[in-house]
């Protein structure tokens, strides 16, 4: 006999805050589109999960501050269109549609700016599995666990933070399948439930996801034009004594800023006085495009030294599918991640392992050659918004891989919900922050060719028309 398991039930707080400034995609439509549309992009993004019940419509009604009508009949689209299940007699539950055509195979669409990295560049990584394959032969006959990682390449990451002015010893280093995989790590060895989580607004949205999935709060800090606020910095860890704090200094994530030396040596001070155990991302430290990134922000600290746990990957600079990343910390701290460990997992695959560390052999080849690819495609893009969507501005960032772009008005979310059902998967503002916040920015990334940032862009384009009931410009031919 099968039961069926009581669905999660959603807070109507916490979805309020998720939809933000929802309103704004019912400017070209009725208000039910508009909120209709937000809670699809939540559930589309990942950010609601499926099976679980959405509020009463009256508790919804009282806490957007709209009529009871209007969310019926949101929830009635969203029924509609395969959003939602409903079941006598029960709250509604979150779906995802399912077609005739998409029964035996989940259908993505047709174009996407979600991803902010390159493909591989096929030689290297080619050659590096061909290696690889030779140099796993030794570990065949044992289990494959590793807890810590292998050997060549904990000796190869800890010779590349050498060469950067941090010194490093491969027992400093513990591997991990992603920098995400990292982050998880870190969360489970020293966060708890409703342990707050000092972050950047903007920030990199799988942290946030991460965060919250441990059960933590994330604190927002802004971001303003010139940088990090190290004074709002400190005043929020003095005020509210955030458990962990979690940062990306180099080509920020999704901004592209970079924090400069002085700020670096502010922001260590302020980690050693209120011992605030300190998260450093640097997976998009190799994507400097302009002028090259500072020493590792880890050479900042002169003093408690294991408050800092610097986290880096192969996923930007070389190849995403290669699943390797890293927890660069102090021996202590490695160990006691390392003991946690396998609660979570067994360790990283070893294959991917053995190629990484060929690859790291190659920096000096492959990351020149991305750099250059990045710099052509962010021109190109530079120049595309510049003809079919001149009202943009993009931010002061020139690092990463992607533009972080101001709209001339807080309708991130109804752009999204536009792009979306013109086959273009575009995460909205509000993902990269807290409490539904970022209306008016959109991250657009150009690490796609040419030719496909050219065709997104310009149905983008088109969605942001849509949404504002504006005229597109005149287009014209784009020599590729």
């Amino acid at each position: 006999m099968t039961v069926d398991m009581p669905a999660r039930a959603l807070d109507v707080d916490l979805l309020a805050r998720e939809l933000g400034n929802w309103r704004t995609s019912s400017r070209s439509g009725p208000a039910y589109h508009g909120l209709a549309d937000a809670i699809r992009l939540l559930i589309i993004d990942g950010r609601l999960p499926v099976g679980a019940r959405l509020p009463s419509e009256r508790a919804m009604a009282d806490r957007l501050r709209v009529s009871r009508t209007t969310v019926t009949a949101a929830y009635a689209q969203l029924r509609e269109d395969g959003y939602l299940h409903a079941r006598r007699g029960a709250r509604s539950t979150t779906a995802l549609p399912v077609t005739p055509a998409a029964r035996t195979e989940i259908s993505a669409p047709a174009m996407s700016l979600a991803a902010a990295a390159l493909s591989a560049p096929a030689a290297a990584v080619s050659e590096a599995f061909m290696n690889a394959t030779h140099d796993v032969t030794p570990y065949l006959h044992e289990p494959g666990h590793e807890l810590v990682g292998v050997p060549p390449l904990r000796r190869a990451i800890a010779e590349r933070y050498c060469a950067q002015g941090l010194p490093t010893d491969p027992d400093e280093i513990l591997v991990t399948t992603g920098a995400l995989h990292a982050i998880g790590l870190v969360l489970t060895t020293y966060v708890q439930p409703g342990d707050r989580v000092l972050v950047e607004q903007p920030t990199y949205h799988g942290a946030l996801s991460a965060i919250t999935t441990a059960g933590a709060r994330p604190v927002p800090v802004a971001l303003t034009e010139d940088g990090w606020e190290l004074d709002a910095v400190q005043a929020a860890i003095q005020q509210l004594s955030p458990n962990l704090a979690y940062f990306i200094p180099d080509n920020q994530n999704p901004t592209g800023m970079t924090m400069q030396a002085e700020d670096r040596k502010r922001l260590a001070g302020i980690i050693a006085e209120t011992r605030t155990r300190t998260v450093i991302d640097e997976t998009i430290r190799d994507m400097w495009l302009d002028d090259a990134v500072p020493e590792p922000m880890a050479t900042a600290l002169t003093t408690r030294r294991d408050l800092v746990l610097t986290i880096g990957s192969m996923s930007k600079s070389f190849w995403g599918g290669l699943r390797v990343g890293w927890i660069r910390a102090e021996r202590a701290t490695i160990a006691t991640i390392a003991a946690l460990r396998p609660s979570v997992d067994m360790g990283t695959p070893v294959l991917e392992q053995f190629a990484a560390a060929r690859l790291l052999a190659q920096c000096d080849e492959v990351l020149p050659e991305r750099r250059d690819i990045l710099r052509t495609r962010r021109a190109f893009l530079v120049d595309l918004l510049e003809r079919l969507l001149p009202d943009w501005e993009p931010g002061p960032g020139v690092g990463g891989m992607s533009l972080w772009v101001r709209l001339p008005a807080p309708m991130s979310t109804a752009l999204a919900a536009a792009a979306s059902r013109m086959g273009l998967e575009l995460p909205a503002g509000p993902r990269f922050g807290v409490d539904g916040t970022l209306e008016r920015f959109v991250r657009v990334p150009y690490a796609l060719p040419e030719e496909q940032l050219s065709a997104t862009i310009e149905v983008l384009a088109r969605a942001w028309h849509s949404v504002t009931g504006s005229t597109a410009p005149e287009p014209s031919t784009v020599v590729v």
